[in-house]
């Protein structure tokens, strides 16, 4: 409001500029949270990055505004995204984080978010003092939205590339047969002919798969090597 008092000294009802933050902030939680629900999982991020964009821009923006409509369409703008940024903020902490540890990720949020907002009038006011003009202030602030806005486009790459490698049996299943073969060919081979068959039956296991005595083409050469080494047991003792 003090730069709004030096910028517009004639106009009256400057007091319009909040309420017009506020009203569409309003409309925008509710638009947005609507929408929300139409965007399937973490990619609810990027409309965060479209808040996040335009918010920096309108601030940056405010010092060009030499009209007072100017001022009051920034304002409009600004406020219609700030409701976009608040109500999906919750959505997308449950999204990356589960229902789980929800909680904990708003609460960390929400204290990051007090850092700048407690932080930022006293830096604005000594940059006013410093330089005569808000304009710096308005420019700088504008900045942190457009770089946080870039870092979140990757945060849904991030998430389903970390889904992908927590959900993929497969993966871990040809790795634990690598691992068997690798023990019962090579050097672990010498290893199990001291062994009992009880103990070459459980060094057979592949993954989770117990021994069963069944064969199949891809564990049949498996079980005759368990055979073959039970023989060599046996002939042993």
């Amino acid at each position: 409001m003090k730069y709004v008092n030096e910028r517009f000294q004639d106009e009256e009802n400057k007091e319009v500029v909040l309420m017009c933050i506020g009203v569409t902030s309003g409309v925008g939680r509710l638009v947005f949270g609507r929408l929300a629900d139409c965007v399937p999982g973490a990619k609810k991020v990027y409309l965060q990055v479209l808040s996040f964009l335009f918010i920096g821009l309108m601030s940056a923006a405010t010092p060009l505004c030499s009209a007072f409509g100017a001022l009051l369409a920034v304002c409009l703008i600004m406020g219609l995204f700030d409701g976009c940024f608040i109500s999906i903020m919750a959505p997308i902490a449950f999204e990356l984080v589960g229902a789980q540890d929800v909680s904990q990720a708003i609460g960390f949020l929400l204290g990051f978010m007090s850092v700048p907002m407690t932080v930022g009038p006293p830096i604005a006011g000594l940059l006013r003092d410093k330089l005569g003009s808000y304009d710096v202030a308005f420019y700088l602030a504008g900045i942190p939205p457009l770089v946080g806005g870039a870092i979140l486009c990757f945060i849904p790459w991030v998430h389903s590339k970390k889904q992908r490698e927590g959900s993929d049996p497969a993966a871990g299943q040809t790795e634990s047969m690598e691992k068997q073969s690798a023990l019962l060919a090579g050097s672990g081979s010498g290893a199990l002919l001291g062994q009992s068959p009880e103990c070459v039956r459980n060094q057979c296991e592949i993954g989770r798969v117990p021994f069963t005595g069944q064969s199949s083409p891809e564990i049949r050469p498996v079980f005759h090597l368990h055979k073959v080494l039970g023989g060599l047991w046996r002939q042993k003792s």
